[in-house]
């Protein structure tokens, strides 16, 4: 039995796995609230205590660089260290993979139920992979084709300089300069980047708003989820946090293009994470493929390269793919 896990600075996904069941069928899954604990032992401790499971190794994709067997969460106060959860969890195995490379681990093996095709393309078969994940913040990792199989590579891109590609993205990267020593791209493209995006139209664009919708911003214990509402609003969207979203969504585009150029992702591009999901009417307009074919003599090469959302908990498949092909065959 595995117990595996999708690990983000927002929230903790777990489930129990098994051989004949597979990635796709959890025996038992919880989703926790990632800052209401002190580690990720504790949630593993309280999921296994309440279903009453016993596990022998698990497998836990997670928010940050694994550097020999350890993580720094980057939006969480935890460090997970492989041979701490196994002690804790008197486990026989314990794989950390980056969450990315987590997510990136269940494409292979995903369901017509699982995507969401923004851009069918014209896939090349057995090519590399793209995958871009905004979520609380920017993750990236890509998969390459090893003979017999597609194997998952971790990366840290979401942390590369940001690039406007206008007029409008040039001032908002002024504008972020003036609060930011260094402006990536998680910073104008994530969870996280979604109200520095609004302040800069609040602040130096001086678009519209309703008094009352920048009161409800401003006291809103998560910002990011009432820009989003009020931007999708359908009695009363707000002019501010439409531009907001409409600004996010085309650098969106542009990153993953960036990054389906930098990996030659012809065999397709796949959207992950919450913000993509809640954006899912602005990302499927015209915003998103422009910004991300818009890259010169490659605009053709950009145009056959196909384009797909995840819609499912596709880290906490992944997680228990690359846990269950580590471990022992029924």
């Amino acid at each position: 039995m595995l117990l595996a896990g999708d690990i983000g600075g927002t929230k903790t996904a777990v489930g129990a796995f098994s051989q004949e069941k597979g990635s796709h069928t959890p025996i038992a899954e919880a989703v926790f609230h990632s800052a209401d604990y002190p580690s990720l032992e504790a949630i593993a401790k309280e999921f296994l205590g309440k279903t009453g499971l016993k596990v022998d190794r698990a497998c836990f994709g997670v928010a940050g660089p694994v550097l020999a067997g350890r993580a720094k969460v980057t939006n969480l106060p935890w460090i997970v260290d492989r041979a701490a959860v196994a002690a804790a969890l008197s486990l026989e195995a314990v794989y950390l993979l980056n969450d990315l490379e987590a997510i990136a681990c269940a494409v292979p093996g995903l369901r017509p139920e699982d995507i969401d095709t923004i851009s069918p393309g014209q896939p090349v078969e057995h090519s590399n992979i793209a995958v871009l994940a905004p979520g609380t913040g920017l993750r990236e990792a890509f998969l390459t084709w090893e003979g017999a199989e597609y194997r998952a590579h971790s990366s840290e891109g979401g942390h590369a300089d940001f690039a406007p590609a206008d007029s409008l993205q040039i001032r908002l990267l002024e504008y972020m300069r003036q609060h930011f020593d260094h402006v990536s791209y998680e910073h104008v493209c994530s969870g996280v980047g979604i109200p520095h995006v609004y302040d800069f139209f609040r602040d130096s664009e001086k678009t519209a708003e309703k008094s009352e919708t920048t009161e409800r911003i401003a006291m809103s214990a998560d910002r990011t989820k009432a820009i989003v509402q009020c931007a999708f609003d359908p009695a009363d969207p707000s002019p501010r946090c439409a531009a907001a979203i409409d600004t996010v969504v085309s650098i969106m585009g542009s990153e993953a293009g960036n990054l389906a150029l930098k990996v030659l992702a012809v065999g397709g591009v796949y959207l992950a994470g919450g913000i993509p999901v809640h954006v899912t009417p602005v990302l499927k307009s015209p915003r998103f493929l422009q910004a991300f074919r818009h890259k010169g003599r490659f605009a053709e090469v950009m145009n056959r390269i196909p384009v797909h959302l995840m819609v499912s908990q596709v880290g906490l498949a992944g997680a228990a793919a690359y846990g269950l092909s580590h471990g022992p065959k029924a």
